[in-house]
């Protein structure tokens, strides 16, 4: 008898429903077809040891399985369920009359019970878009498929549960979750906060402006300066993620099999700091088994490289083309798949070898040279995609043992928000979302200068010796902080601050 069950198979961030083909038939041995890799091969244990122990029959004669579409490579564990399902079917134990109306999956134990999958929203999604009346799947993925609205979500425990509810002896209650509820950003149970910094007010200023206008950020300074502790609040003066960020954010851990298995959406705009070990693959995803990487899994967030020059070269350099594109392009001989990347860069460094280049006390060891050697480590490309180059100073004592109470994250959003809107306003109808994303054309449309600050912008280029890179970013940059003060035009004194964030463009900065 032949039955005919639905899965689904992730590529990319985005899933393929899959027909799931069972024949039981005269003739002897078992037959999985369809291009399925080793983990989906392996079913067949899993299957007869959870068919069998919870007192079902396995049919000793031909079983034979296909996995269709076939050109397409069927990787996991998670169809397990929709193959034993199929079984019970095509043998008689199970009545199959509301099979079709179902997709299907989860990993079995040897003992029935449902192990959670990985991609179960972008799944969800798709079921729903081809019309499918509900999604049954292992319980601990309940609360993610069920973000989407208009698809019965059931979250089961037990092959016995499955088999019940198919045959009608038993209810299921399909899961409800809120998404709206879980958008909105709370000031409470964030871990950290700019109050719990002191001092440093100028480095607060410039990641203001980088999170008012989306710009990637270096911060140069010695060790204990506080780099990496500014890098770390970052998330919480971005604007809380819309909807639609969130089920994006969201898709992209499912993927990767990052979520909570308590959680649902993602809230939160997402913070990733990988080690400066890490491989260009784990950066930008891809794999023998594709996976999203670092950069993708930052996505609508920050991506944090603490000690930049650090990490390899090569490494660093495959970032390029994400950073201007906001999605990365992984090409090989079997496939081809785009990731989303739209993230923040945030990086951090020491000034030289020895990390005192410049130190107000103490003195640089490092030999000459050696301190423009290091710098060189980051590529001219690389850093030319970076708009601001801030300068952190340690902090002095008097601050240190201050206890006056620094300003609060939220209260910093604030206005970050209020000029975020101002640039939603700005480009409404086009895909770019914040002032950092503005092409040359548009830049000079809409980024004016009068005389005045045309000349200002032009003696600085001269005098400080200006690489001619740093001349967009700063009337960009300058755009974001006339947005903060609320103002139509760039003025003067909004483009000599911009100004001073280009320090590592400036000639004779490493000697």
């Amino acid at each position: 008898m032949l039955v005919k069950i639905y899965g689904s198979a992730v590529f990319g961030v985005d899933a393929v429903t899959i027909n799931v083909e069972v024949n039981v038939c005269q003739g002897s041995q078992y037959f999985l077809v369809g291009l399925p890799d080793s983990a989906v091969k392996e079913s067949w244990s899993r299957v007869e040891s959870a068919l069998r122990i919870n007192d079902y029959k396995m049919p000793r004669i031909r079983i034979i399985v296909n996995l269709a579409p076939a050109d397409i490579r069927k990787e996991g564990s998670a169809y397990d369920l929709p193959i034993a399902i199929g079984i019970l079917a095509a043998s008689g134990q199970l009545k199959n009359d509301n099979l079709m109306r179902y997709i299907i999956m989860g990993e079995l134990s040897l003992d029935g019970e449902l192990q959670p999958i990985k991609g179960a929203l972008p799944i969800a999604i798709q079921a729903l878009k081809e019309g499918f009346e509900g999604i049954i799947l292992p319980k601990q993925n309940a609360s993610e498929a069920a973000i989407v609205d208009g698809l019965k979500v059931y979250g089961v425990a037990h092959l016995d549960e499955v088999v019940d509810f198919l045959s009608g002896e038993k209810y299921l209650e399909p899961t409800q979750v809120d998404a709206s509820l879980t958008t909105a950003l709370s000031a409470d149970g964030i871990a950290f906060d700019f109050s719990d910094v002191k001092g440093q007010e100028n480095i607060k200023r410039a990641l203001e402006i980088a999170a008012a206008g989306g710009h990637n950020v270096i911060l140069i300074g010695p060790p204990g300066a506080g780099k990496t502790m500014l890098a770390k609040r970052m998330p919480t003066i971005l604007p809380p993620l819309s909807l639609q960020e969130a089920l994006e954010t969201t898709k992209i851990h499912s993927v990767a099999g990052k979520l909570k298995q308590d959680g649902a959406l993602f809230y939160q705009r997402p913070f990733r700091s990988p080690h400066h070990t890490v491989s260009d693959v784990a950066l930008v995803g891809g794999g023998s088994h594709p996976q999203p990487g670092e950069i993708s899994l930052a996505h609508n967030g920050v991506l944090f490289l603490d000690e930049l020059p650090e990490f390899k070269r090569a490494v660093l350099e495959v970032m390029r083309q994400p950073m201007e594109e906001r999605k990365v392009n992984i090409s090989r001989a079997r496939y081809s798949i785009d990731y989303p990347a739209n993230f923040m860069l945030v990086a951090s460094m020491n000034p030289c070898p020895c990390g005192y280049y410049n130190h107000p006390e103490k003195d640089c060891v490092c030999a000459p040279g050696v301190v423009q050697k290091y710098l060189t480590k980051i590529s001219g490309p690389l850093l030319d995609r970076i708009d601001l180059h801030v300068e952190v100073t340690p902090v002095n004592l008097e601050d240190l043992s201050s206890k006056r109470l620094s300003e609060k994250s939220i209260d910093i959003r604030k206005r970050v928000e209020e000029a975020r809107a101002i640039q939603e306003n700005r480009f409404r109808g086009s895909a770019i979302y914040c002032n950092a994303q503005m092409p040359t054309s548009l830049t000079r449309d809409l980024c004016l200068l009068d005389a005045t600050s045309q000349q200002l912008l032009n003696t600085a280029m001269k005098k400080l010796g200006l690489s001619a890179r740093a001349y967009e970013r700063i009337i960009r940059v300058s755009r974001t902080i006339a947005d903060l003060a609320k103002s139509e035009a760039i003025k003067s004194e909004h483009l000599a601050e911009a100004i001073q964030y280009r320090s590592l463009d400036r000639e004779g900065w490493a000697g």
